[in-house]
């Protein structure tokens, strides 16, 4: 498919257009025009564009690019050898921020609800672009066995603050992946149990002691894995795109 044609397909799927964020969603470096082989992954990493180059890909999609508000603009050191690496091997660079988080089957935010069984029941915020969900497990859980859950399908240990009624049972539950701690105090006046995100705060210790909700900070990279994953598996198999998922470890 042409690379421009590509980035149309996706933004009709994605609907960047309906989104305030905090960087270009689309084509953000261009390359050669045919596109067959896509590597997906999380973030644009010096690590992830090797592993493009060396699977003779026609084209990177991840959900971490580049061009964010208040980053320095020279191409320079880290930044200026990212780009480069693209340019000089003709690599179509795709990013897609917060419409990957919120597509309602193929975002970050239905994957990993999809993954820990969560029913979803709507947006936090109370309107379909947010960033933040909620919804209901079928049993209800205790603090442990969520964490025990979400470590076995995330295969990363998360961080599990209580609040101060530790044996406080789980059946509603709100979450964000990636930086959404904030939105705690949100799911906590909301009256949900639980809340994850990807990364925790100092000050979010505090809200979930003092407002009575569980939180569990499940990682940045590993809360965010799903959605490219997910929607690079729809190019294969709905466009017939020769497509691979590269997953650079992060630990953050």
């Amino acid at each position: 498919m042409n690379n421009l044609k590509l980035e149309t397909l996706l933004n009709q799927t994605l609907s960047p257009q309906l989104v305030k964020d905090y960087c270009p969603n689309g084509l953000q470096v261009e390359g050669k025009q045919e596109v067959k082989k896509i590597i997906t992954g999380v973030t644009a990493s010096q690590a992830l564009i090797e592993a493009a180059i060396a699977a003779d890909a026609d084209a990177i999609l991840v959900h971490h690019g580049y061009f964010w508000k208040g980053e320095a603009e020279p191409l320079v050191g880290m930044k200026g050898k990212r780009i480069r690496s693209l340019i000089q091997n003709d690599i179509n660079l795709y990013a897609y921020h917060l419409p990957l988080d919120i597509h309602p089957t193929l975002g970050n935010n239905a994957q990993l609800a999809q993954l820990l069984c969560i029913d979803t029941q709507g947006g936090l915020e109370g309107h379909p672009q947010s960033v933040a969900m909620f919804g209901e497990f079928k049993t209800a859980l205790s603090g442990k066995q969520l964490a025990e859950r979400i470590e076995n399908v995330l295969q990363r240990k998360p961080l599990h603050i209580h609040p101060d009624v530790e044996d406080k049972m789980i059946k509603t539950i709100g979450w964000c992946t990636g930086g959404g701690q904030d939105y705690i105090e949100l799911a906590a006046r909301s009256g949900l149990d639980a809340f994850i995100s990807g990364e925790i705060s100092e000050r979010t210790t505090y809200s979930a002691r003092e407002m009575g909700i569980h939180y569990y900070s499940a990682g940045h990279h590993a809360t965010e894995r799903y959605g490219v994953k997910a929607l690079g598996e729809w190019l294969a198999q709905e466009h017939g795109f020769d497509v691979e998922f590269i997953d650079i470890d992060n630990p953050v």
